[in-house]
């Protein structure tokens, strides 16, 4: 068995493909915040295949961990100097290994800010990337502004106090810059949220403003903040990747990734201090992501939504067993054709009827294993931002909605913590007590559910969606997940 780390890539097996690059020759020019699996399947891999061709070898990879979780990253990167294993997983069976060597330093902020603010405010930082889930850019849920009660976000706010969180370190390390009069750097979210530098502008802005207004106003004039859309599904790694990885190619990795082979980044071209030139593996830098955000939200995201009820509901644990399922199958492709296609704009590039196949062939890879346990978290964030605009969409232009109001209706019947098997459903949501006490009141009241309206806002009010959603949830009640489907597909 080959330990992963620098000294040893020579004794890897020839089935594992190894940076071609000179690591030594490699500096530090972008600092992540939130170095997890898809960091490490998605962007630190394309900056990898930028250094294979000898190019981008300025803008190496500092990772930065904030949170306690971080430490074990930060102790398996420097026994690895860096190094993992990146495993895309073939539907056919086939494993692909390659060792990633972009990220060349990581810190760990807890141990010494200071070093992190110093490296963030070296004039060779050219861009600080985020993959910090939406959470991290602590905006309120209801009122959807910063939210200021938040207490790390008021200890950092104190001039007196060492920043605990990416807010307090990088807005400190950009009012050094400002104070020596270097160009600010670029501020890059990676995160699965629509308008993604704009939600990131709107939050380092309302954080530095209330500590220096004339610094939130600089940073809102100076600093770049592109939008990108991003896509690989990259689940947890579990201890059986691990033995696996060791079974087929002889590495012992403290923690690999696997991933699917597709992968998708849509980046608006808005830098203020140059970028690594992305175009050149794949990426597709555009002016406007907007498009590609919407098809993704409107067709991957909520698919994963039409999907995963039902599926969990009729029995399935996985996506894949339920896209192997010819009636699934079928419904999931007919919303994406009949309902939400019809809300997106024109996608330059794409073909949107290949688009939609691959889809389904994506979520039916029984290599990736993706739970839809894990697809069914955080439904109160995740429905109102992927699904709803659908259904208001269609609503306006008096399209279908039949399929999208089942997926509500699905969403409800699961809220309700029993499968149709007598199972009991683990309900992970900031809401899970509040949606549980309402759903167990829908066979009383049908509209129970939907007239929560910090979720559904006026929907309660459509006679239209009322009457599919009450039809589609009557029907999961007395018939169950697969005949809904097949009345509605």
């Amino acid at each position: 068995m080959t330990a992963l780390k620098a000294g040893n890539l020579d004794q890897l097996g020839g089935d594992v493909t190894l940076p071609r690059y000179n690591r030594d020759d490699v500096s530090v020019g972008i600092l992540h915040f939130g170095v997890g699996g898809f960091h490490r399947a998605h962007q630190a891999m394309y900056l990898d295949a930028l250094m294979n061709e000898g190019k981008a070898m300025d803008f190496g990879i500092c990772g930065v961990g904030v949170m306690p979780g971080d430490r074990r990253m930060q102790e398996v990167l420097k026994a690895q100097d860096g190094l993992y294993t990146l495993v895309q997983k073939h539907p056919d069976g086939r494993w692909e290994a390659q060792v990633i060597g972009s990220i060349v330093d990581y810190l760990y902020a807890p141990d010494d800010p200071e070093a992190v603010i110093e490296r963030l405010a070296n004039e060779a930082t050219r861009i600080v990337s985020l993959t910090v889930t939406e959470g991290g850019y602590n905006f309120h849920h209801v009122t959807g502004e910063f939210n200021f009660d938040n207490p790390e976000v008021r200890h950092d706010l104190d001039a007196s106090a060492t920043p605990k969180t990416f807010f307090g370190l990088i807005v400190e390390a950009l009012a050094r810059r400002r104070e020596k009069g270097l160009a600010p750097f670029t501020i890059m979210s990676c995160d699965n949220i629509q308008g993604n530098g704009d939600v990131a502008k709107e939050s380092f802005v309302a954080f530095a403003r209330r500590r220096d207004p004339a610094l939130g106003d600089w940073i809102e004039r100076e600093v770049r903040f592109p939008n990108s859309m991003v896509d690989r599904i990259t689940p947890v790694t579990t201890d059986d990747d691990r033995a696996e990885i060791k079974k087929r190619f002889d590495i012992e990795d403290g923690w690999p990734v696997v991933c699917e082979p597709f992968t998708q980044w849509v980046l608006e071209d808005h830098f203020n201090q140059g970028r690594p030139a992305y175009e050149e593996v794949g990426v597709q830098v555009v002016d406007d992501v907007m498009p590609y955000e919407l098809m993704k939200l409107r067709l991957l995201n909520a698919s994963h939504q039409a999907l995963t009820y039902f599926g969990y509901l009729d029995g399935y644990r996985y996506a894949h067993e339920v896209c192997q399922d010819a009636l699934y199958a079928d419904f999931l492709l007919n919303y994406m054709v009949e309902e939400g296609s019809p809300t997106l704009s024109p996608v330059p590039g794409v073909d949107l009827d290949d688009y939609r196949r691959t889809l389904i062939e994506r979520f039916a890879n029984p290599e990736i294993r993706d739970t839809l346990a894990r697809l069914c978290a955080e439904s109160s964030d995740r429905i109102p931002k992927w699904l709803l605009p659908v259904i208001r969409e269609q609503l306006e232009r008096n399209g279908e909605i039949k399929r999208s109001a089942a997926v509500v209706a699905s969403w409800a019947r699961y809220a309700e913590g029993v499968d149709e098997q007598g199972e009991p459903i683990e309900i992970v949501d900031r809401m899970k007590d509040e949606l549980h006490t309402i759903a167990r009141r829908n066979r009383d009241n049908p509209l129970a559910f939907i007239e929560n309206r910090e979720v559904f806002g006026d929907l309660v009010d459509n006679e239209r969606f009322v009457e599919a959603y009450t039809r589609a949830l009557s029907r999961l009640h007395q018939q169950g997940a697969r005949a809904t489907v097949e009345a509605v597909r």
